[in-house]
């Protein structure tokens, strides 16, 4: 079956959404055309502040789900910019936009998946489709609060750049507060408790650190001092030290096993948030098995999606390329997103339908 039309309807689509800004938290617009293309469609929708969901027609609660997930919220404009960046305009087989590549043709693509088989009956899984919102801030009110409206999820694909090869795992995330703490004083008084000093023995404690699983697909867990601060002017030996550590974690890891690690350094150590977990899907699931038959290769992304809020085995898949995002003049090639929708449909025809 010939995918033409559908291939044209979604560029329109992303074409549209480009046009209305949609930075994270001010996603209103972009739902109500995401809504209103769908309706076009025939589709019944639902929606929860800026998140639009839909199950298919033929929506069975005994049939396992599957989830496809994009975003529709994008970063502001970087100042290096030299083009309108909520102007879509095609050049040379290029469309231009802030947020063509992250993660607008996934999305659109995406949606015209769910489109083409709406209708279809016997399917093996339902589908629910999500374009969620606040995913670029990892903000309260996107996919993690929209989970708890939805029925459990047994597997999903995540729409991101990934040149549409198959991201079987991704890293996780925890940030760190780390506070070396000392003794106050005037510079011209001795002090032998100057938190900046005993800084360097906490900071190659860190160095130090190791973790001893490492992944096959992401390698090892990566912990990196990203900010450091202390003292007010020079005649003051501060109170205390503060750092920043990034944590990079794999799926051979929870979080909160990273913080058990982490937190026996010699200093005080808090995690801001454990809920931005590593994600993986085991590469003899139906989904992988199949894509991999189609000549897509499989790799660990090292960079964060909404997968960190799934608890299932969850794929990323999706049009463009990661190195683009958040750059000046984004674009994404009209031809990949036509060979996104292709690929996704054969993709799933291999695993949905009996």
């Amino acid at each position: 079956m010939s995918t033409n039309h559908l291939e044209d309807d979604v560029i329109g689509l992303l074409m549209q959404l480009i046009e209305i800004p949609s930075f994270s938290g001010e996603e209103s617009q972009t739902a109500d055309c995401i809504q209103n293309w769908l309706h076009r469609k025939g589709v019944e929708t639902q929606r929860i502040q800026n998140n639009v969901f839909a199950f298919n027609k033929h929506y069975d609660p005994a049939k396992p789900n599957l989830l496809l997930n994009s975003h529709h919220d994008t970063v502001r404009p970087n100042k290096a910019y030299t083009r309108d960046p909520h102007k879509a305009e095609i050049i040379d087989g290029k469309l231009f936009g802030l947020g063509s590549n992250d993660a607008g043709g996934a999305l659109v693509s995406l949606l015209g998946l769910f489109a083409h088989f709406y209708e279809a009956e016997n399917l093996t899984y339902n589908l629910i489709v999500a374009a969620t919102a606040e995913e670029e801030s990892s903000g309260p009110n996107g996919l993690n609060s929209l989970l708890k409206a939805l029925p459990e999820i047994d597997v999903a694909i995540v729409g991101e750049p990934t040149q549409m090869q198959l991201a079987i795992a991704e890293k996780g995330l925890v940030v760190f507060d780390a506070v070396i703490k000392g003794t106050a004083g005037h510079a011209a008084h001795p002090n032998n408790d100057n938190p900046i000093l005993k800084s360097m023995d906490v900071m190659q404690w860190f160095q130090n650190l190791s973790f001893d699983k490492v992944s096959d697909t992401l390698g090892p867990v990566k912990l990196t001092i990203t900010q450091i601060n202390a003292g007010s002017q020079h005649n003051v030996v501060p109170a205390q030290v503060n750092l920043v550590l990034d944590v990079r974690v794999n799926e051979c890891y929870t979080n909160q096993e990273i913080a058990e690690i982490v937190g026996q350094a010699p200093c005080e150590v808090s995690a801001r948030s454990l809920r931005l977990q590593s994600s993986s899907i085991d590469n003899n699931h139906p989904l992988v098995v199949a894509g991999v038959a189609m000549g897509r290769n499989t790799y660990g992304s090292p960079t964060l999606s909404d997968q960190a809020a799934l608890s299932c085995p969850s794929l990323k898949l999706g049009p463009g390329d990661s190195t683009r995002s958040h750059t000046a003049d984004e674009f994404i090639y009209e031809n990949e997103i036509k060979e996104a929708v292709r690929l996704y449909i054969e993709l799933l025809d291999q695993v949905i339908t009996s």
